[in-house]
């Protein structure tokens, strides 16, 4: 069972992180996924194209690929398929784990807030190894500020525009990170608070960050 919030974040502070291409690598995971649906129903996928696109709803995508009565179908045998086909491809993005350890070192807390489906969201967290004090999936832009807002989040880290959104909805710091479909000429563009290149310059940024005490 997941923590309650007031409990996670009643001493200290949270900080929110997106898990695909923020924290986990889950390129080469979801194209394995999409060229299994390919393979089984002999529709042509691209998923070269699926890659540059990931962040938003699955259903989203699979509507690029399928006419809408079949993309329920198609859904539930994605997420049927993404426990044994993709998670043990996904890897770490670089500094993932080092930024979740600062957090803490910093004396806050650790929240993952993702567009994957809850379990494979928490199957993907356990892979790696993630430190998360909770962990929330099958949220999508304004819809995970809600959360982050309920975990009183100071800041969330991202690579999606959709990411910023979520912050902005939660009243935190948009810290966005280039490791996805948007540059960061892009991400600056679009309103994010704060743009690194990656989570290797998540620390130095924490550093400076003004936290309450």
């Amino acid at each position: 069972m997941l923590p309650d919030v007031a409990e996670v974040c009643r001493d200290g502070y949270c900080v929110g992180f997106d898990l695909d291409l923020t924290l986990a690598d889950t390129r080469t995971a979801i194209a394995a996924v999409y060229a299994a649906l390919a393979a089984e129903t002999g529709v042509a996928i691209d998923t070269e194209a699926v890659v540059g696109r990931i962040g938003p709803p699955l259903e989203e995508e699979l509507a690029y690929w399928f006419p809408a009565g079949r993309i329920a179908a198609m859904a539930a045998r994605y997420r049927a398929l993404y426990a044994d086909v993709a998670v043990p491809v996904t890897a770490l993005m670089p500094g993932a784990r080092d930024a979740l350890a600062h957090v803490r070192a910093d004396g806050g807390r650790v929240v993952i807030v993702s567009g994957k489906n809850q379990a494979d969201t928490e199957r993907t967290v356990r892979f790696l190894g993630l430190d998360a004090d909770v962990v929330v999936g099958g949220l999508f832009g304004v819809d995970k500020g809600v959360v982050l807002r309920e975990h009183r989040a100071l800041a969330y880290v991202g690579d999606h525009t959709g990411d910023v959104d979520a912050a902005r909805a939660a009243s935190a710091t948009a810290v966005a990170v280039a490791t996805g479909a948007f540059a960061a000429a892009e991400l600056t563009a679009y309103g994010a608070d704060v743009v690194l290149p990656d989570l290797l310059a998540f620390p130095g940024w924490l550093g400076g960050f003004r936290v309450p005490r």
